[in-house]
């Protein structure tokens, strides 16, 4: 299975950063540790993104994200 794992090292949301993955379709939010349930500020995804035919760093299809400042996401793809 295809994880992709997203860490922030800088204390600024990154909106809008786009980033390639292997496979279409959605992906879905399985951690974010700026989640409001870790105590977080809860910036991020929504839970769930959907990528687009736009090839990206080498991979067939991008995801466009919100990176947590200070923060990790780890998100799958529905299978």
């Amino acid at each position: 299975h295809e994880v992709v794992v997203v860490l922030n090292f800088t204390p600024v949301p990154r909106h809008g950063y786009r980033l390639g993955v292997p496979l279409a379709g959605g992906y879905r939010e399985l951690f974010n540790s700026d989640a409001d349930v870790y105590g977080g500020s809860g910036v991020g995804n929504g839970g769930y993104v959907v990528t687009e035919p736009l090839s990206w760093m080498g991979r067939p299809q991008s995801l466009l994200l919100t990176l947590p400042p200070l923060g990790g996401l780890i998100l799958v793809p529905d299978a």
